[in-house]
């Protein structure tokens, strides 16, 4: 390890990685994030409408998925953009979750909203606007559910570490980071994937890591390939927008796959996939004979 990194990031002492916890393992529903199995999370940026959600949780589960993504309260960069459904989009993703099996993930904004989206989702989703607002992640520390927690989009992985300390404090060790992008001057993606940010973060703590490719380029062809480039580098698992018809989509369309668009990309991360097993499996035996550190 860098020593570097031994007082920066081990000051937050129920996150970092130690002798005694080097490894969470977040149970949700029959499987779990964080152990040997490669999570995807995938569906709509927002629920639109029943015939949206049902179609798009149908597809992304045939084609591989355990959770479905979807958001019924949307932060949105411009005020007069669609703000989601609200509790009827509750409902919807409970009837997904009925129909298909599939895990749900939904994004919390308010520290008054955790009971209520407590009651339908297995994920609590803080967004990378929120990452910073202590009062929601305070109460989420009580809401008894894993809490995806994603990075802000200027946050260094040290503050970002610093908020998932606030939601362990406050009695909810069950967080998994999600590195989405950052804000650089680049403007050819909507922001900047930090690739270096996964094996960073796997090594200096025990929480699971998934990365969001979508939002990281907002441009449909470069999803799959960032996917790849996630399981290379040791991410537990991804989030991805999917959507029936991408251009008519009410929110981020530009950067949502196609079912088919989803199925190859699911198809294609198998090699890496592959790969990723055995460099876990092969990591001990490189430790014990002196070949790491």
């Amino acid at each position: 390890m860098n020593p570097k990194w031994n007082g920066q990031f081990s000051c937050f002492d129920l996150v970092a990685k130690t002798e005694a916890c080097p490894r969470s393992v977040i149970p949700v529903g029959d499987f779990e994030i964080g152990g040997n199995d490669f999570v995807v999370m995938a569906g709509p940026c927002a629920v639109e409408s029943e015939d949206q959600l049902m179609r798009t949780a149908e597809a992304v589960a045939d084609a591989g998925a355990r959770i479905l993504r979807g958001g019924a309260y949307k932060p949105r960069s411009s005020p007069y953009a669609f703000q989601g459904l609200g509790v009827v989009g509750l409902r919807l993703l409970r009837k997904a979750r009925e129909a298909t099996g599939l895990a749900i993930v939904t994004e919390v904004m308010s520290e008054e909203d955790v009971d209520l989206i407590a009651e339908y989702a297995d994920i609590m989703q803080v967004g990378t606007r929120s990452m910073e607002n202590y009062a929601l992640l305070e109460a989420l520390g009580k809401c008894g559910r894993p809490v995806l927690l994603k990075r802000g989009m200027t946050a260094t992985l040290e503050e970002l570490l610093r908020s998932a300390q606030v939601i362990a404090m406050a009695g909810n060790p069950q967080v998994i980071l999600c590195e989405r992008g950052i804000r650089t001057f680049e403007t050819a993606t909507r922001n900047t994937l930090d690739i270096a940010a996964v094996p960073v973060l796997k090594t200096v703590s025990h929480l699971p890591v998934i990365v969001d490719p979508s939002h990281a380029a907002g441009v449909r062809s470069l999803v799959p390939v960032l996917s790849r480039a996630a399981a290379v580098v040791g991410a537990d698992g991804l989030l991805v927008e999917v959507h029936p018809v991408p251009e008519k989509a009410m929110s981020d369309g530009n950067q949502s796959l196609t079912f088919g668009e989803f199925h190859r990309m699911m198809d294609d991360l198998q090699p890496y996939l592959e790969l990723q097993q055995e460099t876990r499996q092969f990591r001990p035996q490189l430790l014990a004979a002196g070949g790491a550190d």
